[in-house]
């Protein structure tokens, strides 16, 4: 088994100027165009942390908050929350400035994204644990199981009794 990595030695920044060709006819940057920038910055967090090829397996819980408009400047945060055999859990936050009016950076969007890595023949490989240091870091790792049951819930390869941390969520004692 690869070495344990801290969450913090996968910590990405990425920062994009919206021009017009990123834009909607309303002068905001489009949904879609961000979720690339995204998944580039949460690609790149994955990669650090395994040191391999990885690939978009899942996206999220994704908030749109605020607009970005034209010209602001979006700073994207994205670091690795929990690795579980060959998969990752990134989570990515997202702040617009508009830095020609003064205004501080606000944040506007934030999203779990999965990957998995894998070998050059594309096949699942298997990836460091991630160690939580913060106590971000460590409420981010404690959660990314129920997320992770969640999603394998929802995409049919979890029967929702076999949801373990799913199921104490409901349970009264």
């Amino acid at each position: 088994m690869p070495k344990a990595k801290a969450a913090h030695q996968s910590l990405t920044t990425m920062t994009e100027m919206v021009l017009p060709n990123d834009t909607n006819t309303l002068n905001n940057l489009m949904g879609g165009r961000l979720l690339h920038w995204m998944d580039i910055c949460a690609a790149i967090a994955a990669q650090k942390h395994a040191n391999r090829i990885v690939v978009t397996a899942s996206v999220d819980s994704v908030s749109f908050v605020e607009a970005i408009q034209l010209g602001d400047i979006v700073t994207m945060e994205a670091k690795v929350t929990r690795a579980f055999n060959s998969s990752m859990e990134v989570y990515i936050k997202v702040w617009a400035q508009n830095i020609s009016a003064g205004e501080a950076a606000t944040k506007t969007n934030s999203a779990f994204y999965t990957f998995v890595a894998v070998d050059q023949s594309g096949r699942p490989i298997e990836v460091p644990q991630a160690t939580a240091e913060t106590d971000e870091e460590k409420e981010l790792f404690a959660s990314a199981l129920r997320r992770r049951q969640l999603r394998l819930v929802l995409a049919g390869r979890m029967k929702p009794a076999e949801a373990v941390e799913l199921r104490a969520l409901f349970e009264l004692g």
